[in-house]
């Protein structure tokens, strides 16, 4: 809590030396959240807004244009004004347009300026209740004894449910069937009802349904247990050693923002981050906080397109 508190004391100051007429009092701060209204993203894309409001004393809107995989919300940032007014909140599905749709109407890591990254979270592997296997290493082992039996849901092409997915198959040498969804929910309806057997999405998404018995919880993504679920085991203690994967978030603008307001916005995003992390309110959502330069972000983004497309390539996948 200490270094929190000292990266709170540093954040404003340096964001008052980098833009010191930014942002404009009369004009609103929009967040475009690509992605419906109470999702995951839409949560903390929220909680980020509220809490830049208090710091910054200007409106902050929050702004849902789902649909395109993400596209559409995007693309009402990418043609913004670049004045540093318009963001948009995404998760790491956002960076990997490029390579999982035939057509895309953008570049991410061309098109925009990266701003800040947030927050991660992991993903937890839930099964169709009907299901006799409770481990992760029955459910490899059977599948291993009936290849192509099994089938995973994939809410998005390209989100981290889908190379995560990938990823558990490629580490457990096994054979899935992906089965496209427009979404989380209409996947993990599919699962509670038995039609499809596996999902490995956000934690945060599929908890309230493992917790109830609907589906089955397996087990989660991140190197240790989840406080939010501490009875859930990581995949590291399921059987695959190496197997670590997270979901993460972070903010973007025009390309050509001014690069004292994207310092700025840095300052100001950091400051709220530590911010909800010292409240908890980032905790409640299963998010660890993350705070880094705009540099660090597009470094980060940059391995994670390379990454990205290594799994998808290895996968034989062909853009939709």
């Amino acid at each position: 809590m200490k270094l929190i508190s000292i990266l709170a004391a540093l954040a404003l100051p340096a964001l008052a030396q980098a833009a010191p007429n930014f942002p404009e009092r009369d004009k609103p701060i929009r967040i475009v959240v690509p992605f419906a209204a109470g999702g995951g993203v839409d949560a903390a894309a929220r909680l980020l807004g509220t809490q830049l409001q208090k710091q910054l004393g200007v409106t902050v809107v929050v702004d849902n244009k789902p649909g395109g995989s993400g596209t559409i919300g995007g693309k009402a940032v990418q043609t913004a004004p670049a004045d540093g007014h318009t963001l948009l909140f995404s998760a790491a599905t956002h960076v990997l347009a490029k390579q999982v749709l035939a057509q895309p109407p953008y570049d991410p890591q061309t098109d925009f300026a990266p701003v800040a990254r947030t927050g991660t979270a992991p993903l937890l592997l839930v099964a169709a209740p009907n299901k006799p296997q409770a481990k992760l290493s029955d459910i490899v082992g059977t599948i291993k004894r009936e290849p192509d039996k099994w089938m995973a849901g994939i809410p998005a092409a390209g989100a981290p449910s889908h190379l995560a997915t990938l990823l558990m198959a490629k580490q457990a040498q096994i054979k899935l069937n992906l089965v496209p969804y427009k979404g989380t929910q209409p996947a993990l309806m599919d699962v509670a009802g038995g039609h499809t057997d596996l999902l490995l999405d956000s934690m945060i998404s599929l908890l309230p349904m493992a917790k109830s018995g609907k589906v089955k919880p397996i087990a989660i993504t991140s190197a240790k247990r989840s406080s939010q679920a501490p009875d859930i085991p990581t995949f590291k203690e399921s059987g695959l050693p190496d197997f670590a994967y997270e979901s993460w978030y972070g903010v973007w603008v025009p390309k050509d923002t001014p690069a004292d307001r994207i310092a700025a916005l840095n300052a100001a995003i950091n400051a709220a981050t530590v911010e909800l992390a010292k409240s908890g309110a980032f905790t409640s959502l299963g998010i660890e906080p993350v705070t880094e330069t705009a540099a660090q972000f597009r470094s980060y983004i940059a391995n994670e397109v390379k990454e990205g497309a290594e799994l998808l390539k290895y996968a034989g996948f062909k853009p939709e």
